[in-house]
């Protein structure tokens, strides 16, 4: 049986008609810039999510790259993140001619240890960086006290995050991404909620916060060929908004899915000693966006289920600290060694909404038969 690690060609059968008279919207009106469907997607957006404001931009790295030369994230100032990350999670601050300033993770949820954050904070301290990575959200609880404490500026990476939600210590839950002075989000095809290209979004309920994201998008400009900031060229594209649209109205019904492959998952696997199994921490709501394991013999795991047809992926082969565009931080080898090591034995199986029963128990029976060899 051949399971890939993700399509979007199942859910595009499955709504055929409702994804080509979105596009053929937007084709024949020709507002293919910032038009129409973007507005109304950046309402529905707010809407689900509570955010006060919502700037569609072009893609989550630019989402980030836009909220962190907002947020001062730059010019020598330090930012404090996770190595265990994508590289746009870092590189944002870079760009910026930032400081990246890294902290080990949790190694139950790869999360940030936020026990960690205090020792690496100074005078030249700006802001905290938290990843919202995988499956859940970092302690939001704890991040906010201390960004309170410090006067510092938070940007949550909720790039992989959309539809989590965190209650910690208080009485309601709180949408990935509203919590801090930023949240931003991706729009990339495997995300939870993906399009059919690239595509990002800004959210804040910060209304001064609001409108520079909304100017720094069209090249700074308060109205057109006025500048007010040397800004980005970055608005989401309004075809991706209309597929998007679509899609936000199935996502409570995906995110159930999802979570009913990840019991069939965990089920299954739970006997397997070999692997350790994912858990979710705090009082959350996660998300499986992925499903990762930690597995003994992770490389030969892999070519394994490559072999069989099983799609995966590996988040993430080596931390940001020891590759070779961050050598210039002079991180070495054994510095955050939770990330070094969880990067050796981690691998991400298949799972999205349409994925059926028989494939998910076809990965679970060849991870089991590879370790019974």
């Amino acid at each position: 049986m051949k399971v890939p690690f993700y399509t979007s060609v199942r859910e595009y059968n499955n709504r055929k008609s409702e994804f080509n008279d979105a596009i053929q919207s937007v084709v024949s009106k020709g507002d293919f810039i910032l038009g129409g469907k973007v507005l109304e997607f950046e309402e529905e957006i707010k809407d689900y999510t509570g955010a006060e404001y919502a700037i569609g931009v072009a893609s989550g790295t630019d989402a980030l790259t836009i909220a962190a030369d907002i947020l001062g994230f730059k010019d020598g100032k330090e930012v404090i993140t996770s190595p265990f990350t994508f590289l746009a999670s870092a590189s944002c601050v870079l760009r910026n001619r930032g400081k990246v300033v890294f902290v080990d993770i949790d190694e139950d949820t790869f999360e940030i240890n936020t026990d960690m954050i205090e020792e690496k904070i100074n005078n030249n301290t700006v802001g905290i960086l938290p990843i919202h990575l995988f499956d859940q959200m970092a302690n939001m609880d704890r991040i906010m006290e201390i960004a309170k404490k410090y006067n510092l500026r938070v940007l949550e990476d909720a790039a992989e995050a959309f539809g989590m939600r965190w209650k910690g210590n208080g009485n309601t839950y709180r949408h990935a991404g509203t919590i801090g002075d930023f949240g931003i989000f991706s729009f990339f095809p495997t995300k939870t909620l993906g399009g059919y290209g690239d595509g990002g979004m800004i959210i804040t309920n910060d209304e001064s916060l609001a409108k520079l994201a909304k100017s720094y998008r069209v090249h700074g400009a308060s109205k057109k060929y006025h500048y007010d900031y040397i800004g980005y060229n970055s608005r989401l594209d309004t075809l991706q908004a209309a597929i998007l649209s679509v899609k936000l109205k199935y996502i409570d019904d995906a995110i159930e899915k999802r979570n009913k492959v990840a019991n069939i998952y965990m089920e299954n696997l739970k006997d397997c000693s070999y692997i350790r199994l994912p858990k979710i921490k705090y009082e959350q709501k996660g998300v499986y966006y992925v499903f990762n394991i930690l597995a003994e013999d992770r490389d030969n795991l892999a070519n394994y289920l490559k072999e069989k047809e099983v799609g995966y992926s590996i988040y993430y082969p080596m931390p940001l600290h020891l590759q070779r565009s961050f050598e210039h931080l002079g991180y070495k080898k054994g510095d955050f060694p939770v990330s070094e090591k969880i990067s050796q034995s981690i691998i991400a199986l298949p799972i999205y909404p349409e994925i059926t029963e028989d494939e998910v128990l076809y990965v679970c029976e060849t991870i089991k038969n590879f370790y019974r060899k």
